[in-house]
């Protein structure tokens, strides 16, 4: 089943007299349960794809079928709703809140879906037993180390049920390690049924997908099964 279909997808924007096309024309799609890398240089439009496939940005022409609804024309508010309701958010730098706790940050894309206090803290307990962080959830980012903040960032991805997790460079801040932990959790989950879509510029961690898309200059090279 598709999930994620983006068709003739463009981004232009302007930088001084010049135009940019950071998106030149991709076409893509995405099964339920892909697990998928998409590579390039600098430049290449790898992070503009994932900023508008996460609802972050919208494309200038082109559209974006996310689960069968056309995301690619709605409003800034109505983005932020699909953000909060069908997609899960992994980053390089975690993205966590200092001030919170472990279990609370967990449960931040929760607050958004109504739930019961006590039912959004029993799942954010629950996802941090399955990510290995049941000792640390009264602890604040900056008394974990980088493995335990991106364990706690991968939770709280999975707190709203994607329909998708998106991932910019996961292991980037880690160590080779620690890395590998982390890449072993996503195999799993997506082992599970989760379908991935990750930024990356590493092949060994590319080589791990079943899937790899290569993009220069705003358009897809390649792609490998």
């Amino acid at each position: 089943m598709v999930i994620v279909d983006v068709q003739d997808l463009r981004k232009s924007y302007m930088m001084g007299d010049t135009l940019v096309r950071a998106l030149d024309g991709v076409s893509l799609a995405f099964d339920e349960g892909d697990y998928v890398a998409i590579m390039g240089p600098s430049g290449s439009g790898k992070s503009t794809l994932l900023n508008l496939l996460g609802c972050i940005d919208r494309p200038t022409t082109g559209r974006y079928l996310l689960g069968g609804q056309d995301v690619s024309t709605l409003s800034d508010n109505e983005l932020s709703d699909i953000r909060s309701r069908r997609l899960g958010f992994i980053f390089q730098s975690y993205n966590l809140i200092p001030q919170l706790t472990v279990l609370e940050n967990i449960e931040v894309p929760l607050y958004y879906q109504g739930l019961p206090e006590h039912e959004s803290r029993e799942r954010a307990a629950a996802l941090a037993e399955l990510v290995g962080l049941s000792a640390r959830l009264k602890h604040r980012p900056n008394e974990l180390s980088g493995g335990q903040q991106q364990r706690a960032a991968i939770a709280r991805a999975l707190a709203n049920h994607p329909l998708v997790l998106l991932a910019d460079e996961p292991t980037g801040n880690l160590d080779s390690a620690t890395g590998r932990e982390i890449l072993a959790m996503l195999d799993n989950l997506n082992q599970q049924g989760r379908t991935i879509i990750m930024v990356t510029h590493d092949p060994d961690v590319a080589q791990r997908t079943s899937r790899v898309v290569r993009m220069a200059d705003g358009r897809v090279q390649s792609e490998e099964r």
